[in-house]
């Protein structure tokens, strides 16, 4: 067990770069592994969930070269290329990597068992499990959670899903199990979420159309091979964004190279409507994803009611959200948010009981949290606070040491290396004062 004490601190400065967006490493791998030829991905998330993906794939056959941490080379197997693991393939602490992989399973010849750690084995499938049965797929869970146990050998069907809540992880598990369907497969969700599989599938070569929410992909013959420098994670950069709205001076914090796909972003939307002093500079492109520097400035924030609209373009982010509401003036209230209760933790509760211990006024919602922010410097107070394992949790209550008064000792922090790796010695660079240890 792997604990942060992080002491208080009143400024952060300097410029950085955050690792590869995790989202969008899993994807490469996976489509580039489908692939016809050899493909090349600089810029890879070397954290365990990516490398979850990278160890299955190679389990099943695909022949992945790693010349450095983020530079991998992947020769493609073909669509039809896959061979079945001996063993069951550990996912880890990857609900992304597992919810893919089950439809990306469900097309293929041989049979599959899909496990992870105790976390993910408590988190829910059927909603994936649901539309890929309707494919024809025969997909078996466990009480709706893992082990997730996938026969093989079975015909899909092309259908028309509309989703019942929106979730990039179960459109991309249904576009990957539509590369193989007989017929066209269109997914309709019912408001905005990540596009990042239908960008990667269309510059492989796949016939990918979408309209308004509804997204409609065509059975390819082949993929092609890429290149791909993976921008950073606008996740992992959200950390420091709200670092930099409470505690970086005149010149800023600047975050270089960070992902800004418009289905991720809803943070911004959320921070700027709260007074948040955020520049986006350099904008360009990166293969079929919008990338940009950002500038962050110290700002007085102001509690706000978040949209509803908002909330599946920032349901990750929220944990650090908390900590940038319980800093501003006045009332923050978040609805909506109810997916935070199935994450890696419960989201909502994890963040209720810290921000207790902080001292901070808040009443927690079915859904989300109203939260009441004190804007003076030292606002929060200090103790010992358990992120039960939630990698964003722990990195959340890392950012609060800005208005501490008192140290924060955040427990069981493991997990942080399955998104971040070397977020400590970054944490540090900027000015933050945090320590990991064993215990």
């Amino acid at each position: 067990m792997r604990d942060f004490e992080v002491r208080p601190t009143l400024h952060v400065s300097g410029t950085i770069s955050v690792p590869g967006d995790k989202s969008i490493s899993h994807r490469a791998l996976m489509l580039s592994g489908l692939a016809d030829g050899t493909s090349e991905v600089t810029g890879f998330l070397a954290g365990e969930d990516c490398l979850a993906t990278l160890h299955a794939m190679r389990a099943l056959g695909v022949r992945i070269e790693q010349p450095s941490a983020t530079h991998v080379i992947i020769h493609g197997s073909g669509l039809h290329g896959l061979k079945g693991a001996r063993r069951a393939l550990d996912m880890g602490n990857a609900g992304t990597a597992m919810r893919l992989f089950t439809g990306l399973l469900a097309a293929q010849r041989f049979p599959s068992t899909l496990i992870g750690d105790a976390s993910l084995m408590k988190r829910p499938m059927e909603r994936v499990a649901k539309p890929l049965r309707e494919m024809g797929a025969d997909v078996r869970t466990h009480d709706g959670k893992p082990p997730v146990e996938i026969s093989g050998a079975r015909r899909l069907r092309g259908i028309d899903y509309t989703m019942p809540v929106p979730s990039a992880q179960v459109k991309s598990a249904i576009l990957l199990a539509a590369l193989y369907a007989d017929g066209d497969t269109s997914v309709t969700s019912p408001a905005i979420c990540r596009d990042h599989s239908e960008r990667m599938l269309l510059s492989c070569g796949v016939q990918l159309t979408t309209v308004g929410l509804r997204t409609t992909l065509s059975p390819p013959q082949r993929l092609t091979s890429q290149r791909l420098n993976v921008p950073g994670d606008f996740s992992s950069a959200a950390f420091f964004i709200v670092a930099g709205l409470l505690g970086a001076g005149s010149d800023g914090l600047v975050i270089e190279n960070v992902g800004l796909n418009p289905t991720r972003t809803g943070l911004l939307g959320i921070l700027r409507s709260m007074g948040g002093d955020i520049e986006v500079t350099h904008a360009r492109e990166s293969g079929a994803e919008p990338v940009a520097d950002l500038r962050v400035r110290a700002s007085a924030l102001k509690g706000v009611e978040v949209p509803k609209s908002l909330v599946p373009l920032a349901i990750d982010e929220f944990p650090v959200l908390f900590i940038a509401a319980a800093c501003a003036r006045g009332e923050t209230v978040i609805t909506g948010a109810e997916e935070l209760r199935v994450k890696e933790s419960d989201r909502i509760a994890a963040m209720s009981a810290g921000l207790r211990t902080l001292g901070v006024a808040h009443d927690v919602l079915p859904d989300g949290m109203r939260i009441e922010g004190r804007p003076d410097a030292s606002a929060l107070g200090g103790g010992r606070v358990d992120s039960h394992g939630d990698h964003r949790v722990a990195m959340s209550f890392t950012v609060a040491s800005l208005r501490a008064a008192k140290p924060i000792l955040i427990h069981d922090v493991a997990n942080v290396a399955t998104s971040f790796p070397g977020f400590v010695g970054l944490a540090r660079s900027v000015g933050l004062d945090v320590t990991e240890s064993e215990n």
